[in-house]
C-alpha cells in the first residue's frame, strides 16, 4: 500500500531533521577515515567527487518520500473540486 500523501510528508521532515545530520556525520567521518592526516588534505577534485557522490547516494533511497511533497496535496484538491462540482 503506498504512503499517503500525509505520511509522506511527515517521513521527509523526520528524514530532514534527524536521517540527513547523522549522514552528514557519517560523510565526514568516513572522509576522516579515508584521509586522516590534517596537514595532508585529499585532492581537491577527489574530495570533491567524494562527497558529491555522497551527496546523490543519501536520496536515492528516498526518491519516492520526497516526490510532490513540496506541492499542495492531491486528495484535498480532488474533494475541493468533487464539492464544486455537486
Amino acid at each position: 500500500m503506498p504512503l499517503s500523501y500525509k505520511s509522506r510528508r511527515r517521513w521527509a521532515l523526520l528524514i530532514l531533521l534527524i536521517g540527513l545530520p547523522l549522514y552528514i556525520v557519517v560523510a565526514v567521518t568516513l572522509m576522516n577515515l579515508l584521509f586522516p592526516d590534517p596537514l595532508a588534505p585529499p585532492p581537491f577534485l577527489a574530495e570533491l567527487a567524494i562527497y558529491i557522490g555522497l551527496g546523490i547516494l543519501w536520496a536515492l533511497p528516498f526518491k519516492f518520500i520526497f516526490r510532490g511533497v513540496g506541492q499542495a496535496d492531491p486528495q484535498a484538491e480532488a474533494a475541493n473540486e468533487k464539492g464544486e462540482d455537486g
